[in-house]
């Protein structure tokens, strides 16, 4: 029976005593990096994506003018699919 409640102590002992701190400083580390922001890699992609946006805005602002243009009532058939 000692052997038993040896064979669980010792582990449960040990997971806490140095598993269990290491694995909680690991978690807030992590945190703490996600709360900080976007790192600088990030940010660059998250420019070049922006400007991907604004390119891509532009050319639909285009198209619609066009189709203003040689077809006006384009939109309300848009509507009524």
């Amino acid at each position: 029976m000692e052997g038993w409640i040896v064979a669980v102590f010792v582990p449960v002992v040990v997971f806490l005593v140095v598993v269990a701190p290491i694995w909680i400083i690991l978690h807030y580390k992590s945190l703490a990096k996600t709360a900080d922001g976007l790192s600088s890699g990030e940010r660059v992609e998250l420019e070049e994506m922006i400007d991907v946006a604004d390119k891509m805005a532009a050319r639909i602002e285009t198209l619609e003018a066009i189709l203003d243009v040689e077809s006006p009532d384009w939109r309300s058939e848009q509507r009524q699919a």
